[in-house]
């Protein structure tokens, strides 16, 4: 697939602030000390990443006294209006980004954040965040991940692993999988002892997220680059992305997961994991944080899927200064404070994986093995971000169309069709073309 830089993907994310462009443009810089920042974000209260922005926000304020406004929205409100809040008055100081060339790159195309590249310099970050945790923080000029240029900072990282209830794997004399077929060979035993083995949500992001794990069970680098970076073409016939959408077919038919996921919300599948209502749940690791709080009543485990080539996952969502903030130099000021030791060693032992902590001060167990583990691929750059980073659009496409999978409307191969024309369409609206 050749590369142009295109129009595309700036007219159709435009169309929401064409009315708010004259509101003015003046950003630059500091205008005196504020009393507060205003800070966007989106995740859970009881993630790790949101009790280590808070550490970092009480040491902020003991330095300078200036407040961190924390504002939480929803990840929705974030991706579909965010840009409309950021080409105005009403931007904030500091935001939280979803990666990826449908997010944080189409944003970096529009012009409405900053390149930060002196706080990187002035600060060394580029020495605490590097290799595949600095991937999706820097564009090139068409919005492509890995680029040369800093739109925003991760300040942890993420990915999905399978969340293993052992009280019901003992109840039920089932060892917890070390392999896939030992994994499909548990999931068969529950269904014949009456029991639904897999928490999966359709409404949402959970039979996506479940299905991309497949693809990245036995995808290799060319597919990766072909899917996220548009080099070549995407093999739609091959095995990786047939297969795994076939294996959805089969589990739902098998009972694996219940027709009832396309029902269910992400919170839903979260909340009867906490309350052992489900064996086996794969879902991000911003929830382990969550787990270790909340679930008093059984034993739990984690591990990426028995097998699998590739984690799903990356570093974390980005911290972006919109380009229209006023205070620019407090807000990267407050996100060296967020990749300092002292937080991210918290962040660590709060349940979520940080970008620069000392590995010797991870005194939590199921927190040190959850990191060792993402270690384990990112090092390796065997991380295969998410299905959706390639378009904007495939956000909610590619669920929509696994809901129709669930709902027994389409069969596995219409919906794989579905999937490679909203994927051609979401990339061309990008401004990429075969």
């Amino acid at each position: 697939m050749n590369i142009k830089r295109g129009l595309a993907a700036l007219a159709v994310a435009a169309m929401s602030v064409t009315a708010l462009a004259a509101c003015g443009s003046d950003t630059a810089q500091d205008e005196g000390t504020p009393d507060s920042l205003s800070f966007w974000y989106y995740e859970e209260e009881g993630a790790g990443q949101t009790q280590a922005w808070k550490k970092a926000a009480e040491m902020f304020k003991k330095e300078t006294g200036v407040t961190i406004k924390f504002e939480r929205k929803s990840f929705t409100q974030i991706a579909q209006n965010g840009s409309q809040f950021l080409n105005s008055d009403e931007a904030p100081d500091l935001m939280e980004s979803n990666r990826g060339n449908g997010s944080a790159g189409v944003l970096s195309t529009m012009g409405l954040l900053t390149d930060l590249g002196d706080y990187v310099d002035q600060y060394g970050w580029d020495k605490k965040v590097t290799g595949s945790n600095a991937e999706t923080a820097k564009y090139d000029e068409n919005g492509i991940m890995g680029g040369d240029t800093w739109y925003g900072m991760s300040s942890y990282a993420e990915f999905q692993r399978v969340y293993y209830n052992k009280d019901l794997f003992a109840k039920y004399g089932i060892e917890i999988p070390t392999t896939y077929d030992e994994f499909v060979d548990a999931c068969q035993k529950f269904v014949d002892a009456g029991v639904t083995p897999i928490a999966a949500d359709a409404q949402e992001y959970g039979v996506m997220w479940l299905w991309w794990q497949l693809v990245s069970k036995n995808a290799d680098a060319k597919f990766m680059d072909a899917w996220h970076l548009y080099k070549g073409d995407v093999n739609w016939n091959s095995k990786t992305l047939t297969g795994a959408t076939s294996t959805i077919s089969d589990w739902l038919d098998k009972g694996f997961i219940s027709k009832n996921a396309t029902g269910m919300k992400a919170e839903d599948t979260t909340q009867a994991f906490i309350k052992g209502e489900y064996p086996i749940y794969q879902t991000g690791t911003w929830n382990q944080g969550r787990f270790a709080k909340q679930i008093k009543n059984f034993d739990w485990t984690a591990a990426v899927m028995p097998d699998s080539e590739y984690a799903v996952g990356c570093a974390g969502n980005l911290l972006v200064i919109p380009e229209r903030s006023k205070h620019k130099d407090l807000a990267a000021k407050f996100i060296n404070y967020v990749l300092s030791d002292d937080v991210q060693n918290f962040l660590g032992n709060a349940g979520g994986i940080p970008v620069a902590a000392d590995p010797d001060k991870i005194t939590d167990e199921k927190s040190k093995a959850m990191i060792e583990e993402y270690d384990s691929y990112a090092s390796k750059s065997k991380l295969s971000y998410y299905p959706d980073y390639a378009a904007s659009s495939l956000t909610d496409a590619i669920p929509a169309s696994f809901q129709e999978l669930v709902n027994g409307t389409k069969d596995a191969s219409a919906v794989l069709k579905d999937i490679h024309s909203k994927y051609d369409s979401g990339v061309e609206e990008m401004g990429f073309a075969n």
